[in-house]
C-alpha cells in the first residue's frame, strides 16, 4: 500500500516486508548499585542495576540503566532517555540499532532505561480481561504502573543521571498495550512511543476504544508514535486493523504517526523488524533532508528547533548546509529561491566568507554582476589570504571584473 501522508507531518504507513510532575517521596527507597561494563563488538557501555522501592506500588523494582559511551568524557552534556518495557534483554537491540544511526549522524547518543517485570500482566493491561479467549480476571494495574513511571521513576532517574526532556516510552504486546496507555493518560509524558504488535485484542479490545477516543477528542498532539504488527490473524488483528484505519483518517494535528506491517513476521519478532523504521523515522539527522525544506526558510529553523529538543543542545543549521540548499535551487533553475537560501545563510552566519560566497554564486548566475562582485568583496573582507576558499573569492572577482568590462 502507499503512504498516506495527514497534514503534511503525519505519515501512516503499512509495508508488507520479508526481513527485518511533583515527586512523590518515597515511603522507603533504596538504591543498590552494581556496575559492569557491557561487552560487544560494538564497544562497552557502562550498565547499571537500581533498585528502588515503591510506595506506589508497594514493592520493590528494578531498572538497568545503560549509559552512553560519552557519559563520562562529557560531564556538562544531557541525554534524552528511551523507557523500555520489559526488562534489559531488550537493550542490546536498540543499542545495535540506534549505534548505526548515531554513525550516519541520525540519532542522538541516549541513556536506556529498562524496567523489569514483577507482575507483568498485572501492570501492563489497563483492564481486567473479561474476553475468554485469554486470562480472565488478570490486569487492570496500568494506572497504578504508569503513576509510578510518572512520579517515581522518571524523578529517580532525572535526578541521579543527566538526562533531558525529551524521553520515549517502547514495547511490545502487553507492554506495546500499556505504550497505547501511557499517550492516552498523559500524552505529555513521553514524546514518542513505540507500540510493536500491541496486544489490543484484550479484554474485547478496550484499548481499541479507549485510544480511538482519545484520538478523535484531540486536535493536537505535538508527538510520535509508531505502531506495527506481524502476522496476527483473527480478532488481534481485526481489533488492530479497526485502530489503524481510525487513527489513518483521525489523527491530531501535529502528530507523526506511522503503522507497519509484516506479513510473515511472527508476534514475538515484530519489536526486531520494526525497531529501525522506529527509531530511524523518529530521530531527525544532523544534515537536514532537502524534503524537509518546504520553501520557506522557516522550515529550517524549525526543523533545527526540533532536532534540538530531541538532541538536548542548541544545534542551528549548519553554513553549509544551508547553502548547499541555495545550489540545489540554483542547479534546478529556481535561481530566486536560492538568492533567498544564500541570503538567509548570511542573516544565521554574517562572519561566514563561504556565506556571501554562495550569494555572490547565485548572482552570478542570474547574471546580476555588480551585486555579486558586492558579495565577493565581502567575503574577502571577511578572509585573509591563505583562507581556504580564498582563492576562489579572489578567482571568481577576477572573472566579474571581466564579465563587467565587456
Amino acid at each position: 500500500m502507499k503512504n498516506i501522508e495527514i497534514n503534511g507531518k503525519i505519515m501512516t504507513k503499512r509495508n508488507i516486508a520479508k526481513s527485518i510532575a511533583a515527586f512523590i517521596v518515597f515511603s522507603v527507597m533504596t538504591s543498590s548499585v552494581f556496575e559492569q561494563q557491557a561487552s560487544g563488538a560494538s564497544g562497552d557501555y557502562t550498565l547499571l542495576t537500581e533498585t528502588l522501592h515503591s510506595a506506589v506500588l508497594n514493592e520493590s523494582r528494578t531498572i538497568t540503566v545503560q549509559l552512553p559511551k560519552s557519559y563520562a568524557s562529557t560531564p556538562n552534556k544531557k541525554y534524552p532517555v528511551i523507557y523500555r518495557l520489559d526488562g534489559k534483554g531488550n537493550i542490546p537491540l536498540i543499542t545495535a540499532v540506534l549505534e548505526k544511526l548515531q554513525d550516519a549522524s541520525a540519532a542522538p547518543e541516549v541513556i536506556i532505561v529498562a524496567i523489569e517485570n514483577t507482575d507483568r500482566m498485572r501492570d501492563l493491561f489497563p483492564t481486567v480481561n473479561q474476553e475468554p479467549q485469554g486470562p480472565v480476571g488478570i490486569g487492570g494495574g496500568a494506572p497504578k504502573f504508569l503513576t509510578f513511571i510518572e512520579k517515581e521513576l522518571i524523578p529517580f532517574v532525572d535526578k541521579k543521571y543527566r538526562t533531558h526532556n525529551f524521553k520515549v516510552i517502547a514495547g511490545a504486546s502487553a507492554a506495546g498495550v500499556f505504550v497505547l496507555y501511557a499517550l492516552q493518560t498523559k500524552p505529555e509524558l513521553f514524546q514518542a512511543h513505540l507500540a510493536y504488535s500491541a496486544a489490543v485484542w484484550w479484554d474485547h479490545g478496550a484499548s481499541v476504544k479507549s485510544t480511538k477516543a482519545f484520538m478523535a477528542n484531540t486536535k493536537n498532539l505535538d508527538n510520535y508514535l509508531y505502531m506495527n504488527i506481524g502476522e496476527e490473524s483473527g480478532f488481534m488483528r481485526h481489533r488492530y486493523d479497526d485502530l489503524q484505519h481510525f487513527m489513518s483518517s483521525n489523527t491530531p494535528k501535529g502528530l507523526t504517526f506511522i503503522s507497519e506491517e509484516f506479513a510473515t513476521v511472527p508476534h514475538g519478532l515484530t519489536s526486531v523488524a520494526g525497531i529501525f523504521n522506529a527509531y530511524h523515522q523518529l530521530f531527525l539527522p544532523l544534515r537536514m533532508p532537502l524534503r524537509a525544506f518546504t520553501s520557506d526558510t522557516r522550515s529550517i529553523a524549525d526543523y533545527y528547533n526540533r532536532l534540538s529538543q530531541q538532541y538536548g543542545e542548541q544545534t542551528s543549521p549548519p553554513e553549509w548546509l544551508v547553502r548547499e540548499l541555495g545550489y540545489h535551487f540554483v542547479n534546478t533553475g529556481n535561481l530566486e529561491q536560492a538568492i533567498k537560501l544564500f541570503e538567509y545563510g548570511i542573516t544565521l552566519y554574517p562572519d561566514k566568507p563561504d556565506a556571501y560566497n554562495g550569494l555572490a554564486y547565485g548572482y552570478e548566475q542570474g547574471e546580476r554582476y555588480e551585486e555579486s562582485l558586492a558579495q565577493v568583496n565581502k567575503a574577502l573582507a571577511l578572509a585573509a589570504q591563505g583562507y581556504d576558499g580564498y582563492d576562489v573569492y579572489l578567482a571568481r572577482k577576477e572573472q566579474l571584473l571581466k564579465l563587467l568590462a565587456q
